[in-house]
């Protein structure tokens, strides 16, 4: 035979869909859709709850904030507070022309989760000396704020201090000039 009348045969072209590179092209923006999807599902079922959704009442709570916290200015209010590792917690008060409550309240906030948040409700069990137990585990960081606590009395002073349990187990709260800044 003649090399003329042999016909050389050309590869038949692969169907697209068993090509590389179309797939390629195809699952990337696959790949970021899911992503997108994964994350809009994490931010709708695990809200952050470090933003306050009531701006509302914080805002006209931000006047008797700074007039408990110049009361406290006023009459020079300095807590000390001492807890035990049995979680025993003592704060005794100093300062001028103190009034003498039966309670005090101490508001315990954590700073990133709310739901860890809680109160203690402090006996007085000398002059100017108050204790509770704390029932919960106190090993982290809290927003400490101390105020009186009398049924039917509003609070009339407000102390604040930042507490780490993990570095020390006393604090001393200060009374503070507010600044416009609450928290």
């Amino acid at each position: 035979m003649s090399a003329n009348n042999v016909t050389q045969s050309e590869p038949a072209a692969a169907k697209w869909y068993q090509q590389f590179w179309p797939w390629f092209l195809i699952v990337l923006p696959g790949i970021v859709v899911i992503a997108s999807i994964v994350t809009v599902v994490i931010a709708l079922t695990h809200s952050d709850n470090l933003v306050r959704d009531d701006y509302y009442k914080e805002g006209l709570a931000i006047n008797r904030y700074l007039a408990q916290d110049e009361a406290a200015l006023a009459m020079k209010l300095v807590a000390e507070g001492q807890l035990s590792k049995q979680g025993f917690i003592q704060i005794s008060l100093r300062g001028n022309s103190i009034p003498l409550h039966q309670h005090l309240l101490l508001n315990w906030q954590h700073p990133t989760d709310e739901n860890l948040d809680f109160q203690t409700v402090l006996l007085r069990d000398g002059s100017h000396h108050y204790s509770a137990q704390v029932k919960h585990d106190i090993d982290s960081r809290w927003y400490l704020a101390l105020s009186p606590y009398d049924d039917g009395e509003q609070h009339q002073w407000r102390l604040k201090v930042e507490f780490d349990a993990k570095n020390s187990a006393n604090f001393i709260m200060h009374s503070q000039s507010s600044n416009r800044e609450t928290q």
